[in-house]
């Protein structure tokens, strides 16, 4: 697919965090690999500043600089000064637009309480054009009234079809292969359901600590900001039904009755259901380090969640008796994204097996730090009698010493050219550009996901537990090993 229009991005939050970490050189790499055409980025923020000290933050981001793409990209970039509240500050922003451009996209990467005032003042001064299109940042509000009242205050002025509501796990090359690997092989999808899958877990860890986002973070919580979207999303993705065609209504009509169909956690099922939990001091990486409420910017007292596991259930035919176990947290033993599909033990073995976890069937998606996928099967042990072990399948020929498929690097075609696989941010800025919305939420998703999850967070509002302290670089709290233990399971940590 390529971008036929002349394009303009209006980057609102373009000296934010998530700007120069990822959508600087997320466009910069759709610049190498030429897929852009003719098109200007804005970046606008609140301060003053002048163009080279905007090249100077942006080129500081980029790995591999490569000098001749970064001259073309550099005569893309410029920067405006806007105060986003104040309707007058816009008509600098449209003094450096163009009105007769037919590809003109907004990203809002700003606190989401701002986008209901830059969709009116882009409106006020007539900034929207019919063509328009507007990136929506997660989390779209705290809490089921917030997210409608945002969503509501932006559709006064860009109809659904403008808006894309991003999370860029989506994006990622390991949950698209999921869908090929599934829909695209009769060998998997006929035993992609209960009869056949045990259980499955999403994890999602980060050995990081709250580091800079300590103001965000008390704000919004592990909960709101990883399990509300990008568990819940890449739950979608694994359960969702076979979609008619692949369009993008028919791909996200599947996905929000995965939502519909959860059983709903209320009441003391919260308390069985779902752990809560904050890190301690401990080691994380071979280094000392504090504990959340001694991190800067962080109240001594403070209630906010950085771990979040749950058993999470689905009422339909397909997955009726499937538990799915979600976690997510901070200062955890390693930085992973993991998807396991585990599957159930054979009916009767013939042969001497010890540890029945660890040599179960496994499907395991990798998304992060390196994505891949690798298939763990049982094999006969060299040597004499019939002992088994447990062997890794790796569902890459070109690479078979290699634990997971390696996607995140390079790829090798037929002419023995390096195609270089395209980075989650990077993907779904070019398909905003190019107007394909299959990766990006529906309204109706995300306030689906919201009134699931608003019982759990008005439930910890009102009660007077508190989050279970846990140790730095350990895999969470102990109730997180208690829900699925008691279960007679286990979190899959042998990486």
């Amino acid at each position: 697919m390529q971008i036929e229009q002349p394009f303009e991005l209006v980057l609102f939050g373009g000296l934010g965090d998530l700007a120069l970490r990822k959508l600087f050189p997320a466009l910069y790499l759709l610049e190498l690999d030429k897929r852009l055409p003719k098109g200007r980025i804005l970046a606008v923020g609140r301060r003053e500043l002048k163009r080279p000290e905007l090249l100077g933050k942006i080129k500081s981001r980029i790995t591999n600089l490569d000098d001749a793409t970064w001259l073309r990209f550099e005569q893309r970039l410029s920067y405006v000064s806007v105060d986003v509240q104040q309707v007058d500050a816009y008509q600098h922003l449209a003094s450096e637009l163009d009105e007769s451009c037919p590809n003109r996209l907004f990203y809002l990467a700003t606190a989401s309480s701002l986008y209901a005032d830059i969709a009116k003042n882009l409106h006020l001064n007539q900034l929207i054009q019919s063509s328009s299109k507007v990136v929506l940042e997660k989390p779209i509000g705290h809490d089921l009234a917030s997210a409608k009242n945002i969503n509501k205050a932006v559709a006064e002025y860009f109809d659904e079809a403008q808006i894309y509501r991003i999370d860029h796990y989506l994006g990622k090359e390991t949950v698209q292969n999921l869908m090929v690997l599934r829909f695209a092989n009769s060998i998997f999808e006929s035993q992609w359901n209960q009869q056949y899958i045990d259980h499955i877990q999403i994890s999602i860890s980060e050995s990081l600590g709250v580091e800079k986002r300590a103001g965000f973070y008390e704000q919004v919580g592990a909960f709101r900001d990883m399990m509300q979207n990008h568990l819940l999303q890449l739950l979608c993705i694994v359960a969702m039904e076979p979609p008619s065609k692949m369009e993008p209504d028919a791909v996200r009509d599947e996905k929000v009755k995965v939502i519909k169909a959860l059983r709903p956690i209320e009441g003391k099922d919260i308390l069985d259901k779902v752990v809560r939990g904050q890190y301690g001091d401990g080691v994380s990486e071979g280094k000392p380090v504090p504990k959340y409420r001694d991190e800067e910017g962080v109240d001594g007292q403070s209630q906010a969640e950085t771990f979040v596991a749950m058993k999470v259930e689905i009422e339909n035919w397909r997955w009726a008796g499937v538990p799915f176990y979600l976690r997510t947290g901070k200062r955890l033993a390693e930085r992973a994204c993991e998807i396991v599909v585990q599957f159930k033990e054979i009916p009767h073995s013939i042969f001497a097996m010890q540890h029945k976890e660890t040599m179960a069937n496994k499907l395991i998606f990798r998304l992060q730090p390196d994505e891949g996928i690798r298939l763990q099967l049982c094999e006969k042990k060299i040597g004499s009698g019939m002992n088994v072990r447990p062997m890794i399948l790796s569902l890459n020929p070109d690479n078979p010493s290699q634990d997971y498929l390696s996607v995140n690097s390079a790829e090798q075609s037929t002419n023995g050219h390096v195609t270089r696989v395209p980075e989650a941010y990077e993907r779904l800025l070019f398909d905003a550009l190019a107007s394909n919305p299959t990766l990006f939420l529906r309204d109706d998703e995300l306030m689906q996901a919201w009134d699931w999850v608003d019982p759990i967070l008005a439930a910890w509002q009102e009660s007077e537990s508190t989050p279970e302290p846990y140790t730095s670089g350990t895999w969470g709290p102990a109730a997180a090993t208690l829900l699925l233990a008691k279960d007679g399971r286990l979190w899959n940590e042998n990486n």
